[in-house]
């Protein structure tokens, strides 16, 4: 995962610079988000694996799936990556652009791991809670993992803040 990660970088970096330069960051956060749902599909996932597949017809393929959900700028963005055998880079790609947004917008995108759904009560507590330890606006999604036993798990970018009691008890076990 790394490694992607630092394959990606430069795309999303220069997709973000451009989206902040025509001043369309939503449109381009957008096209990157649908692009990277439709990497998801195994189906196509395979087509893109196939090294018989010529870079023309994978090009058009994409395109064609593409046709009204992504503006122009991201269509020449998608050739790029296709030339350069980096198609497979856009959940990663998307991801970082959403950091970098993130960061320049002043706010982080945090996601909370708990054993069993809260309330928007607690989510807001939470929330309050990680905004004043990372002093950034906090954009929260709350996700359901049931390895956690009690407990929640926060990570934000390459931070992640363990209070969970599967946690706890991997800390216990460290120290004996």
């Amino acid at each position: 995962m790394t490694e992607l990660s630092t394959l990606a970088r430069p795309y999303a970096q220069a997709a973000f610079k451009r989206a902040k330069e025509v001043g369309a960051a939503g449109v381009w956060s957008d096209s990157l988000a649908f692009l990277a749902q439709v990497m998801q599909d195994k189906a196509l996932q395979a087509v893109v694996d196939n090294p018989r597949v010529e870079k023309e017809r994978l090009l058009q393929l994409m395109l064609d799936i593409s046709k009204g959900y992504i503006h122009d700028e991201a269509e020449n963005f998608l050739k790029i990556l296709i030339e350069n055998d980096r198609l497979k880079l856009i959940p990663q790609i998307s991801e970082l652009y959403e950091q970098y947004k993130a960061e320049d917008e002043g706010y982080i995108n945090v996601d909370l791991y708990s054993a069993y759904p809260i309330t928007k009560d607690e989510q807001k507590k939470f929330v309050t809670s990680l905004e004043k330890l990372l002093s950034k606006k906090v954009n929260a999604t709350v996700k359901v993992d049931k390895t956690l036993i009690g407990g929640i798990v926060a990570k934000a970018g390459d931070k992640v803040i363990d209070s969970s009691i599967s946690g706890q008890l991997h800390q216990l076990e460290k120290r004996l």
